[in-house]
């Protein structure tokens, strides 16, 4: 039996914070696992050396400021994560290895409104087809994230609002798509892995503090705090689109009057042009037009960059994030409405605070929430699961259950 505090016990445990370091990162040299564990260069070639003799890692040559060092990533034979991500008009799915490698994505559109079942099937088919693509068996999935347009309760798993997913109603999407796939399933909002993709591929990468905003069919916020998403007891932060803005203003369909999703969600947008440009207009094409110089269009924009802009000064005043990231269609207008967002945040957010922060567009576009889905299983695996696929012995005291969000292979 291993006690802690002995020699096997932190070798175990300076295992699991290489690992660790390697798997967030998709591949790291050797100095920069040192510098992000604060293990000694020593210890960390060791282990590094340790890992590569069982086929948990690859090592590979590369270069880092000029000189000679080696790269670290996890093996692509230890195992493939899948992402499925629900939007109001698309499904995407993705299929990744260990190494931060996408090894087979498809979008096809879909109307999530219509039947939960419906959608559910439709994964599933996908989901079947881009492991067949990837090459690897379903054996070797290690975990499926999934992403919903809707916040998730905490406790009982159930989609949170039903007024944006009216066909959603009482449904568990984890139990669901689990019991489908027959594989461990991890899932949360559509912002929260915005969020996590940025963190990780995208425009929020070496950062540990930083909101995501998404605007489309609703508004939210995904933030990252200290390096994690926060959540909060409920499952519901970063309901910015919540924020009251006017309280005489249009009624929300939360119940309360001028939220700031009400004068920025992608239904408000286009309901000032409707008149004007007529029917089946999209934001895509509002800020295609807008990008020509449609007047209408620019001015539409700029305004909801105003509003946003206010929300995000209530978060710089609360959480003094470093970054923003604008998501969703509307960050395609790129300075047409990043430079509406920075002004009200110069106006109404504190001077420190607001100097502080770079309001940026999503690195990702549309493929933020599904990397973001990858994302969330690599960050709630375990480490034990990789060690355990190659003969690592577990400690005892680890071996009878595992830390709460690991996941265990298939078999």
């Amino acid at each position: 039996m291993e006690t802690p505090g002995s020699q096997s016990s932190l070798h175990r445990a300076n295992l699991e914070r290489v690992l660790r370091a390697v798997r967030m990162s998709g591949s790291l040299t050797q100095a920069e696992i040192a510098r992000s564990t604060g293990l000694s260069a020593a210890t960390v070639s060791n282990i590094v050396r340790e890992l590569k003799d069982t086929g948990t890692v690859d090592v590979t040559p590369t270069s880092s400021g000029g000189r000679r060092a080696r790269s670290v990533s996890l093996s692509g034979d230890a195992g493939i994560v899948v992402g499925v991500d629900f939007g109001h008009s698309h499904l995407r799915v993705a299929v990744g290895n260990l190494a931060h490698q996408v090894l087979a994505e498809q979008a096809e559109p879909i109307d999530v409104d219509a039947s939960a079942a419906q959608g559910f099937d439709r994964a599933e088919r996908l989901v079947a087809q881009l492991i067949e693509d990837s090459g690897i068996g379903p054996e070797k999935v290690l975990g499926v994230g999934l992403g919903v347009p809707g916040p998730i309760d905490v406790e009982s798993g159930v989609i949170g609002s039903t007024a944006i997913l009216p066909g959603w109603g009482g449904i568990n999407p984890r139990e669901e798509l689990a019991d489908r796939l027959g594989m461990p399933v991890h899932v949360d909002n559509d912002a929260n892995l915005g969020a996590l993709g940025e963190l990780v591929w995208g425009s929020g990468r070496g950062l540990k503090d930083l909101a995501y905003i998404k605007v489309a069919s609703g508004v939210g916020a995904g933030l990252v705090i200290s390096g994690r998403i926060y959540r909060g007891p409920g499952g519901t932060a970063g309901e910015i689109g919540h924020i009251t803005l006017d309280e005489s203003g249009p009624v929300c369909r939360c119940g309360n009057r001028g939220c700031l999703e009400t004068f920025t969600a992608a239904r408000h947008m286009l309901g000032l042009l409707g008149e004007s440009h007529g029917p089946g207009l999209t934001v895509p094409k509002v800020v295609q037009l807008a990008a020509g110089g449609d007047p209408g269009c620019r001015r539409v924009i700029s305004d909801a960059g105003r509003h946003i802009g206010m929300g995000v000064a209530n978060l710089c005043n609360l959480l003094n994030p470093r970054r923003v990231i604008l998501g969703g269609d509307l960050a395609e207008a790129g300075e047409l409405v990043l430079a509406p967002i920075r002004e009200s945040v110069a106006r109404y957010a504190i001077p420190s605070a607001a100097r502080q922060l770079s309001v940026v567009p999503g690195a990702l576009g549309s493929r933020a929430e599904v990397l973001g889905a990858l994302a969330l299983v690599l960050s709630e695996m375990g480490d034990s699961t990789l060690l355990e696929s190659t003969g690592e012995p577990v400690p005892e005291a680890q071996s009878g259950h595992r830390r709460q969000g690991a996941l265990k292979a298939l078999p």
